[in-house]
């Protein structure tokens, strides 16, 4: 047998140097690097950083102010198209009927310092005085008529005392003096006719107040003239009472007739 390629067993073997550079020989065996020779972990000498780019911080904020000057917008829009409707809805003559009269107690609209034209806020003044003036008289009848009633008069003259309060109060702010109102903002000549309609039926009943006939039972309902001399030969304090309001319809009925007028010249002028 050939034997010339066996190796020597005395020979030396060919120490390979780990800490050399990897300049070995032609029977150098390769140096293979573990895995996980460099760590990566955090704090370490070749520690892995992670860049956050400032362009998408500066996109998004971006964004936000776009989103948010969007909204803007849209809300200033929306508040533009409900003041364009408030206009349009004073400009019809529609009207805006927020309570705020009496300060104390809101129960009607009333605003004739900016609501009605300049030159006839006199005169509504006026017709707002004629509205207080049969409030008034009605108040006070139901307190005379209640005296009465105390002193023997009745309780049915009681409750017709308070039937007339309880109606015309109300009746006579919704019949004439809101269609006068609203007649002197919007100058309707519809409102104008139904305001001398009603008040001339409210004139007729404060001269009928005033001289209280004995029609029903026998006028004590209302204090007039008449039933104030039937009271006097008995009760003199409630013929007093009776006195009194019989004074109150007769100031109301004079100022009603000169409101009426006024407002008629007015009518006419402004046609």
């Amino acid at each position: 047998m050939n034997r010339h390629h066996d190796p020597n067993p005395f020979d030396e073997e060919e120490v390979v140097n780990p800490f050399s550079n990897g300049a070995a020989g032609p029977r150098s065996k390769p140096h293979i690097s573990p895995l996980g020779s460099e760590t990566r972990g955090f704090g370490q000498k070749h520690d892995a950083t992670v860049d956050i780019p400032l362009d998408t911080l500066n996109v998004d904020s971006k964004s936000k102010e776009k989103e948010l000057a969007s909204w803007e917008a849209d809300l200033k829009r929306r508040e533009k198209e409900i003041k364009q409707r408030e206009d349009a809805v004073a400009k019809a003559g529609v009207p805006n009927d927020n309570r705020n009269w009496p300060p104390f107690f809101p129960i009607i609209h009333h605003d004739i310092a900016n609501e009605i034209p300049v030159h006839a806020q006199r005169l509504q003044y006026l017709a707002f005085a004629s509205w207080l003036g049969i409030v008034l008289c009605l108040v006070f009848n139901v307190i005379a008529v209640t005296a009465c009633w105390i002193k023997g008069g009745g309780v049915k003259i009681f409750f017709l005392a308070t039937i007339y309060a309880l109606l015309g109060c109300p009746l006579s702010y919704v019949l004439w003096y809101r269609p006068l109102y609203r007649a002197m903002r919007t100058d309707s000549a519809l409102n104008f006719s139904w305001f001398f309609l009603f008040y001339l039926l409210h004139i007729g009943f404060c001269i009928f107040a005033a001289i209280a006939p004995p029609i029903v039972f026998h006028g004590m309902s209302l204090t007039g003239i008449l039933a104030a001399i039937d009271l006097f030969s008995g009760h003199a304090l409630i013929g007093i009472f009776y006195l009194v309001g019989f004074g109150l319809f007769c100031l109301e009925s004079l100022l009603s007739l000169w409101v009426l007028q006024k407002i008629y010249m007015y009518f006419r002028g402004s046609k």
